[in-house]
């Protein structure tokens, strides 16, 4: 799905935090260009 593919990857510190959804996307054969976890209050 990811494959070739670079991603921005925005995490929630309260949901899915950002390292989480990036070793996902790395799994599934993307590149991460841009990484953070933020709090949305």
């Amino acid at each position: 799905m990811f494959e070739g593919k670079q991603v921005i990857v925005i995490g929630e510190r309260d949901g899915v935090a950002g390292p989480a959804i990036a070793t996902c996307v790395e799994t599934a054969g993307g590149s991460v260009a841009f990484m953070a976890t933020e709090c949305f209050v």
